[in-house]
């Protein structure tokens, strides 16, 4: 608990405060032994037995051995060059211990986080590694040696396989908690966004504006958190930054907003503040992912990369639930105020007890720790050497223009943004169409018409049962047994359930109407939500998987894209329903998912020349 404090904002802010004295690292404590390996590093270092029963072994050309990549918290397998001696060598460490050469590997392996298996991740032989290393049990405890260049800089990293500040170490419990904040960020930032709708019709009458320009309070905030995530996604790469910075920084100048949001009293006001919000909010969309990814395996990341999109599509669902009764009981403000009373809470959890999870920014630090206490000026940290290398100039390119360039240059990635992007917006216009069929046909008040976006929730918590057995049941034990295999593998469920997008819509558009009870239209959303939600999880498995080393500006691109067209969906759908009728609007953007389901079955099919053809994929 006490090193959860102290790597949270607060805990680092006491130790500014209190020039280090307070909320120590181990390398700052008075009876701290350095590893000789950094306080004496031109003497050899003293292998540390593990156990007795630990092999000793370790023929040179022994096909897994220990290797550094550029960045010193990579340290992976690599293959020998000559077979002969590679079979030769591996049948001797069969004889010796056949039954714990798994296990043996594991130990000679720091583990790494997604994130940076991801970007270092050049080739198709380069990932299948990855996941056959996830898929490895974890093994004794080992020292790792640092890697010295040839300029005499000794790179700083994980003192052993399980160093406790190696994110990827943390125990179950310290994962959940760090998880858990970001499900309660996301959650609180995504319903910002949809508990406007039941006041639309307040600011309609307050400032005297058309529904056309009251709903500009919910998609400016809609198209703000996806712009946010060019500029806060590259900011939390930086080392020198961190996850924390941008996520403190900015959360706490929304929270802040959130009061003349409430308050204001003139349209334009308004729209500006809801966007200022959409774009300090977004960093819980834009670095989220990332956190998790620091912490997590790349196998079990699905699972709770799931739990994240269910916080990111109940949020919205959650929103006019809450508000609906009091907005109709009190005035059109206070959902503006439930913000407040919901995101307070939530950012002041963050500021005591939300951990940096970088590990480029942790080792860093450390080695600035090692620097003080040595006096040797060349422990360096890889990301302190690749910072010193960056400029403005390669963050704009890499925020702005690569995800644009992605989207333009790859026709797989331009499909999937489009296809993610229209079911967003599909998504969105379900906050137009559903006053037109529960308040108009059924004669809902605000309250109960709020209660019907339940639906969802319950749709996507069925999703996930369902992909949590998939994923355990079948994809984990297909990579154990046979490897990662075609990346199209991952796109499967989305055949199927890509169908379940334009049957929900149909059945939604066609029985909205007061002469068929509500609850069938309700089910219809619920069947399209289930679509909407396995085959976004499909699509953001598949792309990593093709294009590892420009994973962060594939998702920045596509959540800009997303939120671009969910916001023009905000204003283009209620005139759409109004002059076609929900029935026959339903029906056209039904008609469009069919078309994009077809392009499912394309991608699948013809991926692989897709990939061999791209510049960008992974070969």
């Amino acid at each position: 608990m006490l090193s959860l404090i102290r790597d949270a904002p607060i805990g680092q802010i006491i130790r500014w405060a209190t020039n280090g004295r307070v909320l120590q690292y181990p390398e700052e404590n008075p009876d701290y032994q350095c590893p000789n390996c950094y306080s004496h590093p031109n003497e050899k270092s003293k292998q540390i037995p593990v156990e007795e029963e630990a092999p000793v072994v370790e023929p040179e050309g022994h096909p897994v051995e220990e290797v550094v990549y550029p960045d010193p918290e990579t340290i992976l397998e690599r293959k020998s060059e000559d077979d002969e001696e590679e079979e030769s060598d591996l049948d001797k460490i069969k004889t010796v211990q056949s039954a714990r050469t798994a296990s043996t590997v594991r130990t000679q392996l720091s583990r790494v986080g997604t994130r940076t298996a991801l970007q270092k991740s050049v080739s198709r032989a380069d990932l299948e590694q990855q996941f056959s290393l996830a898929t490895i049990e974890k093994g004794p405890t080992r020292p790792i040696e640092p890697e010295k260049l040839e300029d005499g800089t000794i790179l700083v990293d994980w003192y052993t396989t399980d160093d406790p500040e190696n994110p990827q170490n943390w125990g179950f419990g310290k994962k959940a908690a760090v998880s858990t904040q970001i499900y309660l960020y996301t959650l609180s930032v995504y319903m910002g966004s949809a508990i406007y709708a039941p006041s639309t019709e307040g600011v309609m009458e307050r400032f005297g504006v058309s529904v056309g320009a009251a709903a500009l309070g919910l998609s400016m905030y809609v198209l703000a958190y996806g712009i946010g995530p060019l500029l806060f996604s590259p900011l939390s790469e930086i080392p020198f930054i961190g996850r924390n910075p941008p996520y403190i920084l900015s959360y706490a100048i929304f929270v802040i907003l959130l009061v003349p949001t409430a308050l204001v009293d003139n349209f334009a006001g308004l729209v500006v503040l809801r966007f200022l919000q959409g774009f300090f909010g977004s960093p819980c969309l834009a670095t989220g992912g990332a956190t998790l990814q620091d912490m997590y395996s790349i196998i079990k990341l699905p699972y709770v990369l799931s739990l994240w999109a269910f916080a990111a599509t109940c949020g919205p669902a959650l929103g006019p639930i809450i508000s609906g009764f009091s907005v109709q009981a009190e005035n059109w403000r206070w959902s503006l105020w439930e913000m407040l009373w919901l995101n307070g809470p939530v950012w002041i959890v963050l500021f005591l007890f939300l951990p940096e999870t970088s590990s480029a920014t942790i080792l860093l630090r450390r080695a600035q720790r090692l620097r003080k206490l040595t006096g040797d000026n060349r422990l360096k940290a890889q990301s302190e050497i690749d910072q010193s290398n960056l400029t403005p100039r390669d963050v704009a390119i890499e925020a702005l223009w690569r995800p644009i360039q992605l989207m333009l240059l790859d026709p797989s990635i331009a499909f999937t943004a489009i296809y993610t992007a229209l079911i967003y917006g599909i998504f969105y216009s379900f906050f137009e169409a559903f006053p037109l069929v529960y308040n108009v046909m059924y004669g809902f008040n605000l309250g109960q018409m709020g209660l019907t976006f339940l639906s969802i929730t319950v749709a996507v918590i069925i999703s996930i049962a369902w992909y949590w057995w998939y994923i355990y049941y079948v994809v984990e034990p297909s990579i154990r047994n046979n490897g990662l295999g075609e990346p199209e593998r991952r796109l499967i469920p989305a055949l199927f359930v890509t169908f379940l997008v334009p049957i929900g819509l149909f059945m939604f558009g066609w029985t909205s109407n007061p002469k068929i009870h509500w609850v069938a239209s309700v089910i219809g959303i619920g069947i399209t939500t289930v679509g909407i939600f396995l085959i976004i999880q499909c699509i953001f498995l598949y792309l990593p998987l093709v294009y590892p080393q420009y994973a962060a500006s594939l998702f920045a691109g596509n959540d800009f894209l997303r939120s671009s067209v969910a916001a023009g969906a905000i204003h283009f759908s209620h005139p759409m329903f109004v002059n076609l009728g929900v029935s026959k609007g339903i029906t056209l953007l039904a008609g469009l998912t069919c078309g994009c389901s077809l392009g499912v079955f394309v991608l699948y099919s013809f991926g692989a020349k897709l990939r061999a053809r791209s510049r960008f994929a992974a070969k």
